[in-house]
């Protein structure tokens, strides 16, 4: 299987299936943001990713197998750089979906939220600084996401973690079956050599047998950016549902 022929399975498929179902977020029918959100995060991940993937690809973190790849844009295949693209579009309409069918209720009222948030997600930033200063091979790959999406997520946090808090639900759901699908993908394509990770910078520890720990670990913070990304984008600065918006039912 070829990196190409990974998207054409695993990525196209469910976004053209939830393209041709679209539903808009109720109660935001005319709002511009939904057609923005998503085009914003895709330039925003592109945009963040690419140096950051071309450091571990010339670190040799991971590799590509032979004959994968169409070719590379500095260290990163071309196919890379669509998945950059293809992940928060995936998500973001899977987001959509579920909005829809489940509109939230933004009721502020957890000012703490935002501290407390933040404070793990830079908790998490300081573990990663550890690892890279402790210098150990081993903890190269799992340092180098913890100091690279929890900064982020921690200023989401501490921009309107009171939004986060209140669409807590929507925030689960909409990461965690996006995150497990792309666990079974990323399985498949380690299995299938397209690209191969380093046992050398990682910790051994692996989900289900099938994963290392920092390929879940990626796929999880980078579903987190894009989900929280796309709520703030559409609720965040404390634009909350009023009463009125709530007995609004959208047409489909």
């Amino acid at each position: 299987m070829s990196y190409l022929s990974f998207h054409l399975i695993f990525l196209v498929p469910p976004i053209i299936l939830m393209l041709g179902v679209h539903r808009r977020p109720r109660r935001m029918d005319h709002d511009l943001r939904v057609e923005l959100a998503i085009p914003i995060v895709c330039l925003i991940a592109l945009t963040y990713t690419t140096p950051w993937d071309n450091y571990l690809v010339a670190r040799e973190v991971w590799w590509y197998g032979a004959n994968r790849v169409m070719g590379t844009i500095g260290y990163v295949p071309v196919e890379e750089y669509m998945f950059f693209v293809l992940q928060p579009i995936l998500t973001g309409l899977f987001l959509y979906q579920y909005l829809y069918r489940s509109p939230p209720s933004v009721q502020t009222h957890t000012p703490s939220a935002s501290w407390i948030g933040a404070a793990v997600f830079a908790g998490l930033t300081g573990l990663g600084a550890f690892f890279l200063m402790d210098g150990r091979p081993s903890t190269l790959y799992l340092a180098l996401i913890l100091v690279w999406a929890p900064p982020i997520l921690a200023g989401m946090w501490l921009y309107d973690g009171e939004t986060l808090w209140a669409l807590r639900k929507s925030v689960f759901v909409t990461t965690a079956l996006p995150t497990v699908y792309l666990w079974g993908a990323d399985a498949v394509a380690i299995h299938s050599k397209i690209w191969t990770i380093s046992p050398e910078y990682t910790v051994g520890a692996s989900v289900l047998g099938l994963l290392p720990l920092e390929e879940a670990l990626f796929f999880l913070f980078t579903n987190l950016l894009v989900v929280q990304g796309i709520l703030l984008l559409l609720y965040g600065s404390h634009r909350a549902v009023t009463p009125e918006q709530e007995t609004q039912v959208s047409t489909p």
